[in-house]
């Protein structure tokens, strides 16, 4: 990126790489020692610095996305690095199995460079390719069951970084931009919307758990999305990612296609819709992690039982002779 030719033009290189490389020595450090949330926070707010200060990554107009056009700078600061903070931490968060956030990036950063190469911005589509490249070649390896790597902190709040910048340039495109692209122009927020929907409903998701269990947000357990697929349906690792990928993929299809022709306002009816009804079907159940794990030790307990009777009777004699 620092070498391109004409660099001078893509001056978006020089406010990038910084971001970067705080993210690269934070997340390194977390993965070796284990940082706390703040520090991590403090560390993503002095990332995101750099790219907000750059005028081509301003979101001046939604373009009538709610009847809103003309947006105030210090609004822009506020919205965007609250975007950039939330993509980085869902993107971090999602990355509990193998092959799962790999695979939720891989769709992302496919979609972020067709997007890009239509609207023109070839520069960003080239760090679209680039970072979907490094991706495929780490799936690879994560999902190998004698040569694997891990993500880690250092990964994903790297990827994350990157997924943050793409979401920003593409909300500040220029109308002129939105020309070749497939969907109305006001529908820009809600394909960013539907482009990230996983780690977002995911983070959304597990944060309300963790708060109406009266647990800190960043509380670890195992209420996420792919956990759940994992424990209570029985899917592996690889099942559970590609469910996930495909869901992502087809649900960024359909919303490009209702953003052709569609007004904002179905749209987000739409989106609300969906929203309450992947809610329904992954809250109905008790997904507390005390309950959830009796349950998955008395299910594993029933199977062993069905496995060997002849054993626990022997068993039973035995204790009961005692």
């Amino acid at each position: 990126m620092f070498f391109i030719n004409e660099r001078a033009t893509f001056n978006e290189t020089i406010y990038i790489i910084p971001g970067l490389t705080i993210l690269f020595i934070v997340g390194l450090k977390d993965d070796l020692v284990v940082l706390s949330p703040g520090s991590k926070l403090i560390a993503q707010i002095l990332a995101i610095a750099f790219v907000l200060v750059n005028p081509s990554f301003t979101i001046e107009s939604l373009n009538g996305f709610l009847n809103i056009y003309e947006i105030p700078y210090y609004l822009y600061l506020v919205i965007a690095g609250f975007l950039m903070i939330t993509i980085i931490n869902s993107y971090n968060l999602i990355d509990g199995i193998d092959g799962l956030a790999s695979m939720v990036g891989i769709v992302i950063m496919m979609i972020y460079t067709t997007i890009f190469y239509m609207s023109g911005e070839y520069f960003f589509a080239l760090i679209s390719i680039t970072m979907n490249a490094c991706l495929m070649a780490f799936f690879g390896f994560n999902i190998s069951s004698d040569k694997k790597i891990f993500m880690g902190d250092t990964g994903s709040l790297i990827v994350g970084f990157i997924i943050s910048v793409l979401t920003l340039k593409f909300l500040a495109l220029k109308p002129e931009s939105y020309e070749g692209l497939p969907f109305l122009l006001e529908n820009a927020p809600l394909i960013a919307i539907s482009i990230l929907i996983v780690p977002l409903f995911d983070t959304a998701r597990v944060f309300t758990i963790r708060i109406a269990n009266k647990r800190g947000p960043f509380s670890p357990d195992r209420n996420h999305t792919h956990h759940v697929l994992i424990d209570y349906w029985g899917l592996s690792h690889k099942q559970a990612s590609f469910i996930i990928g495909c869901f992502n993929l087809i649900f960024v299809v359909l919303f490009v296609i209702l953003g052709s022709k569609a007004r904002n306002l179905g749209m987000v009816i739409m989106l609300v819709g969906v929203v309450i009804l992947l809610s329904y079907i992954f809250f109905k159940y008790n997904y507390n992690f005390t309950t959830l794990k009796q349950k998955i030790l008395l299910r594993r307990k029933i199977e062993s039982l069905k496995r060997n009777p002849e054993k626990q009777s022997k068993k039973r004699k035995l204790k009961k002779e005692e």
